[in-house]
């Protein structure tokens, strides 16, 4: 099938390499010419495992294309997908600015029967303003031409995209036109052979299943913070409670993991959004305003730990920070809860020496010109004159250091661990003044 992706990003990239992997013939746009060259010269943007070695092979078969040309794309495809950034705006609510100046530019350039798919993340009754907006500009154009506009939400993990798009849990179509729902099946049965992921549904239902899958992990997550903070209270260990009710099969093991925050591209603006157009309906989302708030403040963690060991005097102290992307196998980093942590050390006078294993170039991208952040090529690096080690992000690189060296190297041998990957009794063994989220006192060290 002809396929054309508007949006070269996270979600447009790889959709187009899968769809071009099992076969299609797949054209991607974008306004950025430096991005197209660089696709063309086999440079991703950004870093997804399995993804480089996808766009290069697809895109040297001829199977994918890049342009910054519209006509060319909108004249290709006979199903458009829409795969624009929706971002914030100051009120949290999606922007829907690059959407609809997408659907604008369909309709000036379309001359046959299209359909437009939204594969954004956006709010409830998007559809219909796309809808508006092709109609619209068909009648200024004196163009008569059919369409049909689609709602089908990516369900992508970063660090698993390729995996998640080529063997997907489930495939929502939101759609009341049979033809369509027909075109559909039809692009997506690669996918769809070992049972059918197909779930179609009108198309304000496929929307609000976007946020509210997404929504719901987080409120997961900001639970178990909570929870966290609780046992902190309470003087219980939160590595067991965790053991103990992810046991039960109705709550399960996944999202359950205390920590120093979520962040990245979804869930933070995801959750803001719905609850904004909650407000905007009329309705207080009481539930998703907490995940909200105690996910802020969770990200505040770390610092508040660091801060009391010191009696708040951080003036001078040099900071090894292992892990600066929000997640593991990602150079993502926004809404990372690394920035917070950085900034607030900052703030206090702190200088920080930070490894990661991807997210350096971003890092140095945010904070060019900072003398006091030093980016260091190894994590052992990072250790060297660092009065004490903070760990923010759960790279499998950070599972087993060599914590004698960790020992050695810092001027204290103190560990803040914002994603509990050690157990407290071996870091009493090791001699380590350790700190972890939710774990009762913090381990003396021997």
């Amino acid at each position: 099938m002809k396929v054309t992706v508007f949006g070269i990003g996270y979600v447009g990239l790889v959709q187009a390499a899968v769809l071009a992997e099992v076969g299609h013939d797949v054209v991607c746009i974008d306004v950025d010419q430096n991005k197209v060259d660089n696709l063309e010269k086999g440079i991703i943007p950004i870093y997804e495992p399995g993804l480089t070695p996808l766009v290069t092979s697809n895109f040297e078969a001829g199977r994918v294309k890049f342009t910054t040309d519209a006509k060319v794309g909108v004249d290709h495809g006979d199903v458009i997908f829409i795969a624009v950034g929706t971002p914030p705006d100051e009120d949290g609510s999606a922007d829907l600015k690059y959407v609809l100046a997408v659907a604008k530019t369909i309709a000036e350039h379309m001359h046959s029967h299209k359909i437009v798919i939204n594969k954004s993340t956006v709010p409830v009754g998007t559809a219909d303003k796309v809808q508006a907006r092709i109609a619209d500009t068909l009648t200024s154009l004196d163009k008569s031409v059919t369409f049909d506009v689609v709602s089908n939400p990516e369900f992508l993990k970063e660090g698993a995209a390729v995996n998640d798009c080529m063997r997907p849990d489930r495939i929502i179509i939101g759609t009341n036109s049979k033809s369509a729902e027909k075109k559909l099946r039809e692009l997506y049965s690669p996918f769809n052979r070992n049972h059918d992921k197909i779930i179609v549904m009108d198309i304000r239902s496929a929307e609000l299943t976007k946020y509210a899958a997404n929504c719901m992990l987080a409120t997961k997550i900001s639970f178990m913070n909570e929870m966290s903070n609780l046992a902190e209270v309470f003087g219980a260990d939160i590595e067991n409670v965790r053991r103990g009710i992810g046991s039960d099969p109705r709550i399960g093991y996944q999202f359950i993991y205390p920590g120093c925050g979520y962040g990245g591209s979804c869930f933070p603006k995801d959750v803001q959004a719905l609850a904004r157009s909650a407000s905007q309906a009329g309705y207080t989302a009481k539930i998703l305003e907490a995940v909200e708030a105690v996910n802020y403040k969770q990200k505040e963690k770390l610092f508040s730990y660091i801060s009391a060991h010191f009696n708040g005097d951080l003036k001078g102290k040099t900071v090894a920070l292992w892990g600066l992307s929000f997640k593991p196998n990602t150079d993502d980093m926004r809404e990372a809860s690394s920035r917070v942590l950085m900034e607030s050390l900052w703030d206090a006078g702190a200088t920080v020496q930070a490894y990661d294993p991807e997210a350096m170039e971003e890092t140095q991208r945010i904070y060019n010109g900072r003398t006091d952040l030093r980016l260091m090529g190894t994590k052992e690096a990072a250790l060297d004159g660092a009065d004490f080690l903070v760990i923010c992000t759960e790279w499998q690189a950070f599972r087993a250091p060599d914590f004698d060296l960790i020992k050695q190297k810092l001027t204290e041998p103190l560990l803040f661990d914002g994603r509990n990957l050690f157990e407290p009794s071996l870091m009493q063994e090791y001699g380590l003044h350790y700190y972890a989220i939710g774990r009762g006192l913090s381990v003396k060290e021997s």
